[in-house]
């Protein structure tokens, strides 16, 4: 793809204006820890949430909606789209107990709401583990992702490539590591606006090379003719619900997607009840009500606002490019070959700004893991101030390196998804209930998390069940979520729980629903226990209903089906209305401190 100079200074400006978003937070950030990673907790919900949205559009996930749409059709995106209920529950269930708890990290949690060595245990495994490995894998498909972008454009081989990512993500570190948690939230926030507009043009680009939207449709038809399916039939590239009995989605692992995927998986942005840098935003929120709108605006515009100029695309890539070896380039094609000249450069800029917000997110929630949970409760306990800023800058640089060598070794983003998938299988249970169990204790986490890992593994290695052969996904997330829910809860029972002075002072802190705490709740007559649990249920559900029906809805209206679009996009506002109506009454309540 030829660039203009024009194109590289609009290259050169986003850089540069990046870096001085990070400059200007510089000596911010660097007055406490508690800057570098929460910014004093006192971001705004609109700020919180738009960072984790802006987190989310990675540079992969247009490639990776891209090879999944040419799978399974515009149905294919039921591999993400099923996590709708395990957001919506983070939203109305878990971002106000989040923010009470007052933590710095979700891993910190272990320990105010554990005890003894296994908390301890627990808290050190889990911020080494995620913190290097479980990060780093995420990061290397980002990098991947923008391996294969560079690649495209720029006609380099993917050694090449890989040394322009890596002098991304020294700039991307950079900035995170003398920015801190506001210098992400603030460029996160730019990105956003720049990523979005330029994939809304790529996809109007797209649509146009094919003839426009009516011709687009057709030719999708045809492709559908030419496999032997009728308009609209079962199968259709153009069904938002997949034809159960095909090969690519067979009713078993459909089943798995929508019945199991969302609150028995851990997995980064969805982990069920929160974590990872969903939780840190939580926790960087002024308050509890902004915690609570910060997820809700997150989960909205993840689900409802982004996916379609990313799905047009990948439609308008199967009619211009219908055989290609690696379906996740259709995307970049598309720019290359059909993106206006003087839109070049904004298009290349969104795509770092896409790969950038991702990268400083995971490098400030790794780092923070290292620091905070490692560094600073086990190594250094005595550490403060300017010591544990450098450490957080020391720790940026080594999750970076570590994450460049995953990216060489690295093939595939959609096998790389559903390798953390499986690999968590069997833990989101035991994550969902500690807050609303007392009998929970360190050990359950700990069983549940070597449980999901080694049953997984073995099936994958001993038993060859491939997680890219959606039958065998099925059965490797069927067994291990069995085996694995088996193992922590008879591990449950068979230890002690948790002391009652431990139990009592998470309680009084967090305020949970009596229920599944009453013998804590009996010995603390004086505590006010969150009594909102059924409004809650029933604004988990309606956001569920909010999320689908202003997705399908508005994929409908593109789609030529206005009716019918406008009864899902009415269902999706009455949705709205009732959550609204809902919160309003209960007035945002916050518990006083």
């Amino acid at each position: 793809m030829q660039l203009t100079p024009l194109d590289w200074v609009f290259v050169a400006l986003y850089f540069i204006l990046n870096l001085a978003i990070g400059l200007y937070y510089k000596r911010r950030a660097g007055s406490s820890v508690d800057e570098f990673f929460l910014s004093g907790r006192n971001v705004p919900w609109w700020l919180a949430g738009t960072s984790m949205v802006a987190t989310t559009f990675a540079a992969d996930t247009p490639l990776a909606v891209t090879g999944l749409v040419f799978k399974g059709g515009i149905a294919g995106n039921w591999l993400w789209w099923n996590m709708v209920a395990s957001g919506m529950m983070t939203v109305f269930l878990y971002a106000r107990l989040w923010r009470r708890s007052g933590v710095m990290t979700d891993i910190e949690f272990s320990e105010i709401r554990y005890s003894g060595k296994p908390a301890a245990f627990l808290r050190g495994f889990r911020a080494l583990y995620l913190g290097i490995p479980i990060n780093c894998i995420v990061l290397g498909w980002v990098n991947l992702a923008m391996v294969k972008i560079l690649s495209m454009v720029l006609g380099v081989d993917k050694v090449t490539a890989l040394g322009l990512v890596l002098g991304l993500i020294a700039i991307t570190a950079f900035i995170s590591a003398i920015g801190g948690l506001w210098g992400v939230l603030v460029t996160d926030a730019v990105q956003f606006f720049i990523k979005m507009g330029m994939v809304i043009v790529l996809a109007f680009a797209a649509v146009n090379a094919v003839g426009g939207m009516d011709q687009l449709i057709a030719k999708l038809h045809a492709i559908d003719a030419a496999r032997g399916i009728a308009i609209g039939g079962k199968g259709s590239v153009l069904n938002f619900v997949p034809d159960l009995d095909s090969v690519w989605m067979p009713m078993i692992t459909f089943f798995v997607y929508v019945g199991m995927n969302w609150w028995s998986t851990w997995y980064p942005g969805a982990e069920p009840g929160g974590g990872g840098y969903v939780a840190q935003r939580m926790f960087s929120a002024k308050d509890e009500r902004h915690s609570l709108l910060a997820t809700l605006w997150f989960q909205v515009a993840h689900y409802s606002l982004r996916p379609w100029p990313w799905i047009l695309t990948a439609l308008a890539a199967m009619v211009l490019y219908p055989n290609l070896s690696d379906p996740e380039t259709g995307y970049i094609r598309v720019m290359v070959d059909h993106l206006p000249p003087y839109l070049r450069g904004l298009m290349l800029a969104a795509f770092a700004a896409a790969y950038m917000s991702t990268i400083a997110t995971q490098l400030n929630w790794g780092a923070s893991y290292l620091v905070n949970d490692f560094y600073r409760r086990f190594w250094r306990p005595q550490a403060e101030g300017r010591e544990l800023v450098i450490a957080s800058q020391a720790a940026t640089i080594l999750i970076t390196i570590v994450s460049a060598v995953v990216t060489f070794n690295m093939d595939s983003i959609t096998g790389a998804w559903k390798l953390l998938i499986v690999t968590g299988a069997g833990t989101g249970l035991v994550l969902l209930l500690r807050w609303y169990w007392w009998r929970i204790n360190a050990w359950s986490e700990v069983s549940a998390m070597v449980s999901a890992f080694v049953v997984s593994l073995a099936l994958q290695t001993l038993f060859h069940f491939d997680s890219d052969q959606p039958k065998e996904f099925a059965y490797i997330m069927l067994i291990t979520v069995a085996i694995t829910t088996a193992v922590w809860l008879l591990v449950t029972m068979l230890t002690a729980p948790e002391p009652p002075a431990v139990l009592d002072a998470f309680y009084r802190k967090t305020h949970p629903s009596r229920l599944g705490w009453a013998p804590v709740a009996a010995r603390l007559p004086d505590v006010v226990p969150d009594t909102d649990g059924w409004s809650n249920i029933g604004c988990w559900l309606a956001g569920c209903v909010l999320i689908y029906g202003i997705l399908f809805g508005s994929g409908k209206l593109i789609l030529g089906q206005t009716a019918l679009g406008l009864v899902y996009l009415a269902i999706g506002a009455a949705s709205g209305w009732w959550i609204s109506r809902d919160l309003t009454r209960r007035g945002w309540a916050t518990i006083a401190k």
